[in-house]
């Protein structure tokens, strides 16, 4: 038995909480810098751990859509916390829908195979919390995957992952299991959405990962087994939000209450009320997954900074980084067509202000890049009046005309991306959350 010091911070976190303490996870599903410069203002301001977490898509072992293999990314994540002073022992790295996810398209011996390679890669690169995803259907795959098939497709990847960790001489990863999560950024509809999974579900999904764990001589894996994904009844499309609902999962939450150990993990936790939040992590749903709504307060914040640029810069030195933004995704619509529907005007609307925020996947384009910049500097030239601020910035006008905000570009946007982060924060300490107001009296917090 492990004492308690020889657990990781993730690990202490979900030890506490289930020995009835009020707090869990939130994890930041993002690589823009700007999101994850606020969540570490946040983790500061609130006294929290941060997990940052990468996708199967977003960062591989070819680069994923980042361009960013893990060993890259734990790179660049780390650099971004010594620029900002955010101790490294209280960031978590993780790996989310780590399978064959991105290979569905190859037969299941050679996507697994991939999959091998990718957890392996997370692994060794010091990601500790791997969530084990092969729910994919592969070709050739029966239509629907059997738990069964599931379950080993995962023990088996625990099984490398387990490997790589002792072989770079890391300590072993802590690991999640289950599938039964909305669409990743969102549904294309919400009739599309899940019902809340039955506790008989939950059960199933615990017992046959188990077998198979063991099945693979994994004992001492399974007891790093700190949660399952389910669906809590919490999703959104592009224009609408499915709320929490406590009474629709009681039944759910009183089930993994009489499971030691574990708690949920909730996907697609964006755009939630904060009550919500605090209502999930009460109900053991205790690790919070954010994504599409951090970087959607990114493009609020970045259309605002393009509102105040047109006022105080000359027309043709202005960045046009909303329209460059666009004209990246009509140029490469594979991110975004098929979830958008509708008339050429109504995708239009949608590919600004979806909540799904497609958008974010062209933040790292190099024209969209480059305008980025521009807009920085333009505004870095001029001094922004309180007026415009006021007008289209006008919770952060607050906070800098107390003093307690620079009027920079830059800490106007990471403030607004940090306001949406706080929620979370309080929402999974509530310890913090008491303490709001000496938190909000810092120079550095976002609140």
């Amino acid at each position: 038995m492990m004492t308690n010091d020889s657990l990781s911070p993730v690990q202490q976190i979900i030890a506490a909480h289930r020995r009835g303490e009020a707090t869990g996870l939130y994890s930041v599903c993002c690589s823009h810098p700007s999101v994850l410069r606020a969540a570490m203002r946040v983790a500061t301001a609130y006294g929290t751990v941060l997990l940052v977490e990468a996708t199967s898509n977003q960062v591989d072992q070819f680069g994923g859509y980042t361009g960013m293999t893990p060993l890259r990314f734990r790179d660049y994540v780390h650099d971004l916390a010594r620029q900002q002073g955010f101790p490294l022992e209280r960031l978590v790295l993780g790996g989310d829908h780590l399978g064959p996810n991105a290979w569905q398209s190859l037969d299941a011996a050679s996507a697994m195979r991939n999959a091998e390679t990718l957890i392996a890669a997370y692994a060794a690169a010091g990601f500790h919390k791997i969530h084990l995803d092969c729910s994919m259907r592969c070709a050739g795959d029966p239509q629907y995957l059997s738990d069964e098939l599931i379950a080993e497709r995962s023990a088996r990847l625990c099984v490398v992952a387990e490997r790589a960790a002792a072989d770079a001489g890391l300590p072993p990863p802590v690991y999640v299991i289950g599938t039964e999560v909305p669409v990743p950024g969102g549904e294309a509809s919400l009739a599309q959405a899940g019902a809340v999974t039955a506790p008989e579900a939950a059960r199933r999904t615990l017992d046959v990962h188990r077998q198979a764990f063991m099945a693979c001589d994994l004992h001492a894996a399974w007891r790093r087994v700190i949660a399952m994904v389910v669906q809590p009844g919490v999703d959104f499309d592009h224009s609408r939000i499915q709320h929490y609902d406590a009474a629709q999962a009681a039944e759910l939450s009183a089930f993994v209450a009489g499971q030691p150990g574990i708690v949920f993990e909730a996907h697609s936790t964006d755009y939630q009320r904060e009550s919500a939040l605090h209502q999930m992590v009460r109900d053991h749903f205790a690790i919070l997954k954010v994504g599409p709504a951090a970087t959607f307060a990114l493009r609020e914040g970045l259309a605002a900074l393009c509102h105040i640029e047109t006022e105080l810069v000359p027309c043709g030195q202005t960045s046009r980084l909303m329209q460059v933004l666009d004209e990246a995704m009509l140029a490469q619509p594979s991110h975004w067509a098929r979830h958008y529907p509708g008339s050429s005007a109504e995708q239009r609307l949608l590919r600004r202000y979806g909540l799904s925020d497609r958008c974010r996947y062209y933040w790292g384009e190099a024209p969209v890049m480059a305008a980025a910049q521009q807009l920085f500097a333009n505004l870095e030239g001029v001094e922004i009046p309180l007026s415009l601020l006021s007008q289209h910035l006008p919770e952060q006008y607050l906070e800098v005309l107390q003093g307690q905000l620079p009027a920079s570009a830059n800490a106007l946007l990471e403030h607004k991306i940090g306001r949406l982060l706080a929620q979370y924060a309080r929402a999974c300490n509530r310890n913090a959350a008491a303490d709001d107001s000496a938190a909000a009296g810092s120079a550095a917090a976002i609140c």
